[in-house]
């Protein structure tokens, strides 16, 4: 009852997320879900977390509808006509996003917004459609208060994705998170530079690999939430995690990690994975009765379970006795061989795994690179990320990161910190973004350091907003409190800068 009373009383809490903080409350004391004794033992340890997902699973964690059946056919349970203009189409969204759920219990994907509203936009005078986009980025914004929620661009130098970035940087609104699908064979040098403007500005959009994601997902993905990649009509099913620092703590050196301590912890996680995924389907209604579902938005197959991993580099760092991390991973070669080895072995374990279900990926879930929560303190890096503050270069940082995204179908990213100069040299960042992608980098992100909008380890944040934290007063953003949580805890704000000595001029 304390629990309750805290989150009640919390006078740093608007309305919205006290009711959600008192149902994430209730789904943590259920226990629907049997667990055996080694995951209860692993998650008292630390070793492994469900990422407050609960016992009792009633949706899959993440769901990306495909909208495109919204555009043609209107949906029968909202009782929406398919729209004959902007105006309708942005409106069919708008109450659409209001009824797919998640782990949040806000959308995390609201489509590629340029292929679903262009054939709108271009019925319309620039003007007329620059108002109605604006007003519904601000809908967005004012009532989809979690910086989870997430639209992408299709790469292609389109009319809607052109006013969307104007506005975005008009603007200056955290929500939604932004991503650019990058092709090189489709997206211009032209675009390219307004989109990095925009980064520049906002902290979004950022780049996916988009050649990368079509190889593994086919031409019909998403990307979500922070920077997950996933199947457009399907999602996440669940997305627990390894904490690979407190899962090293447990080997005797780095062969009994890989050969022994890492299969043991990944099996007793595919195994609970299993557990989820199963009472998702077959006991919650979801899949049984949700329109989403009925109307085909969302097919079963598409989803898959969602391996999730944080912390590599102080797993390395430990079982190579590295007490320094500026010596370490991703400035050491020893601790980035080492990094090598067990994500080859953890990507092994995994796609091994049969599952019950995600059936069009061969009955296989994949491996995520997760960003972190605050519990997580210092000790565990965001994925396979270098500690913040042990940095190298930007070149070399980006050829580190080259090296770990292959292994992350469901999504890895990393993330850069500019001082104000590079605003003057946009080009010399599109050779860079082209370079770290052509190099295998499957997810590019950056901010510059005086921006109000921050990315923080995946997800955006105003600095004004959590100053309002800081002197008590209440934030629209949900994700407000988990950016205060990662900056205070994990120094997520404190990332190496950028300079301009580290472009090609």
């Amino acid at each position: 009852m304390q629990e309750v009373l805290n989150i009640i009383c919390d006078e740093t809490l608007t309305y919205s997320q006290q009711l959600l903080a008192l149902a994430r409350l209730a789904e943590s004391f259920d226990h629907s879900l049997e667990l055996s004794d080694e995951l209860v033992e692993a998650k008292k340890e630390g070793i492994i977390c469900d990422l407050n997902e609960g016992n009792a699973p009633y949706r899959p964690r993440y769901i990306c509808p495909n909208y495109s059946i919204l555009m043609e056919k209107g949906s029968e349970f909202l009782q929406l006509n398919p729209p004959k203009d902007l105006y309708e189409a942005l409106n069919s969204l708008l109450i659409m996003y209001r009824h797919v759920p998640s782990i949040t219990s806000f959308p995390v994907y609201l489509g590629t917004l340029d292929e679903l509203l262009e054939p709108f936009i271009l019925k319309e005078t620039r003007e007329n459609a620059k108002k109605a986009l604006g007003l519904f980025l601000l809908n967005i914004d004012r009532t989809l208060c979690d910086s989870f929620v997430h639209a992408d661009l299709s790469g292609k130098d389109t009319v809607t994705a052109r006013m969307i970035l104007e506005l975005t940087m008009e603007m200056q609104l955290a929500i939604p998170n932004l991503t650019v699908k990058y092709n090189p064979d489709v997206t211009s040098d032209d675009f390219m530079k307004l989109c990095i403007e925009c980064m520049l500005k906002t902290a979004k959009p950022s780049f996916a690999n988009d050649k990368m994601f079509r190889s593994e997902w086919g031409d019909k993905y998403a990307i979500a939430s922070c920077y997950n990649g996933l199947r457009e009509g399907g999602g996440g099913f669940t997305l627990p995690r390894l904490r690979m620092y407190e899962c090293s703590l447990k080997a005797n050196d780095a062969d009994d990690f890989i050969d022994n301590v890492l299969p043991h912890y990944a099996a007793i996680m595919l195994k609970m994975m299993d557990d989820r995924i199963a009472f998702i389907v077959e006991k919650s209604s979801f899949f049984k009765s949700n329109f989403l579902v009925k109307e085909h938005f969302v097919e079963l197959d598409n989803f898959t379970g969602m391996f999730g991993m944080v912390g590599l580099a102080e797993c390395c760092n430990h079982l190579l006795g590295i007490k320094d991390p500026n010596k370490g991973y991703g400035n050491n070669p020893e601790a980035d061989a080492l990094g090598v080895r067990i994500m080859e072995r953890l990507h092994d374990i995994v796609g091994k795994h049969e599952a019950k279900y995600a059936a069009n990926f061969d009955h296989h879930y994949r491996l995520h690179a997760q960003v972190g929560i605050d519990s997580d303190g210092r000790e565990n890096s965001p994925g396979a990320r270098i500690p913040i503050g042990s940095e190298p270069s930007m070149p070399k940082q980006i050829m580190h990161s080259c090296l770990f995204h292959k292994y992350f179908e469901t999504g890895i990213g990393d993330i850069f910190k500019f001082e104000e100069t590079w605003v003057n040299t946009p080009d010399a960042l599109i050779d860079i973004i082209k370079g770290a992608i052509k190099n295998g980098m499957r997810y590019f992100s950056g901010y510059l350091e005086n921006n109000d909008v921050v990315r923080v380890t995946g997800y955006l944040v105003k600095k004004s907003e959590l100053a309002k934290l800081d002197a008590g007063k209440q934030s629209l953003n949900n994700v407000s409190i988990f950016g205060k949580g990662a900056r205070d805890c994990s120094d997520a704000l404190d990332r190496r800068i950028v300079g301009d000595h580290e472009g090609s001029r």
